[in-house]
């Protein structure tokens, strides 16, 4: 059974613009939360030789330190993160007898950012996606020129993957905007490289189905490019789908049992996994396709 995907590509269209309207607007009203690692800050780690105490009790106890907004962290059944403004040694000895004073501890690591050091890092990181982002179009670009001749441009797939990956990114930063301001999700060094995977995943797939779309094209001339598309789309629809959720598997196994300090990451995986192999399979395609109507109705004016 052959699946029209090209003739619901407005539905598609429509699905995703509400999906990136929402998340544009959820990171300008809530803005993303970043962690210690790019405002700079200080990191404690702490282990309760007993029961650990909640997050309450331990505000109460350290709020006569002037230590701004604190992240606290669980991690496993007995230690905690505490992620604060840069503090003195004075002050993280204060911390520390305070502490001692209800509770058995050991600090585990101790570690201190500046805001130099975080705004550089930020910096980077936002220029590493953008480098990223314009290697994968000019690949893409470069390795479907065969093609140039058909309905399409090569560097038009190139573009078309281009907002296909801003899809998958723009999704996971609108949810962790509004996870940020209801539960204090930071976003850390691995929620970065989660959605640096995210990237070069969602590019694997995006180019195993514009490949068949290129072979197709290659070896089949007497069928429109609308055609072509929906062929291809669905010769590679079931391993898609496969791929994926063998891939969503493990990752929900990791957010459910691996524990606090892995579930940021792993969230961010699923949510930008699930927007990739939507946008692969209904977005990206169909894209090309709309150009090409586009392209054609531009010609006959």
């Amino acid at each position: 059974m052959s699946i029209e995907f090209v003739k619901y590509s407005k539905l598609y269209f429509v699905i995703s613009g509400i999906m990136i309207v929402a998340s544009i607007v959820c990171i300008l009203v809530f803005g993303l939360k970043f962690g210690t690692e790019f405002t700079g800050g200080s990191i404690m780690e702490l282990a309760f030789q007993e029961e650990r105490p909640s997050l309450a009790i331990l505000q109460q106890t350290l709020s006569e330190f002037d230590l701004g907004e604190i992240v606290m962290q669980p991690v496993d059944d007995n230690e905690m993160i505490l992620r604060m403004k840069e503090i003195d040694s004075q002050t993280r000895e204060g911390i520390l007898l305070k502490l001692q004073e209800s509770y058995q501890i050991e600090e585990k690591s101790f570690e201190m950012i500046g805001p130099t050091i975080g705004k550089e890092l930020r910096q980077k990181t936002v220029n590493a996606i953008i480098m990223v982002l314009l290697a994968i179009t000019l690949y893409i670009t470069i390795a479907f020129y065969k093609v140039s001749w058909s309905a399409i441009r090569s560097w038009q797939y190139g573009i078309a993957s281009l907002l296909a990956l801003f899809h998958d990114i723009i999704i996971p930063l609108g949810v962790l905007a509004v996870l940020g301001k209801l539960y204090n999700i930071e976003i850390t060094i691995p929620v970065i490289a989660a959605l640096l995977t995210i990237l070069g995943y969602s590019v694997h797939d995006t180019i195993i189905i514009f490949d068949r779309i290129r072979e197709n094209l290659l070896k089949t001339r007497s069928k429109s490019f609308e055609e072509i598309v929906d062929i291809s789309l669905n010769q590679t629809l079931w391993r898609s789908i496969s791929t994926v959720l063998t891939v969503l598997f493990v990752l929900f196994a990791i957010f459910f049992l691996g524990g606090q300090t892995l579930q940021s990451f792993s969230l961010t995986l699923i949510i930008g996994l699930s927007s990739g192999a939507y946008s692969s399979i209904f977005i990206a395609g169909p894209l090309l396709v709309a150009w090409a109507r586009w392209r054609q109705r531009k010609v006959r004016i």
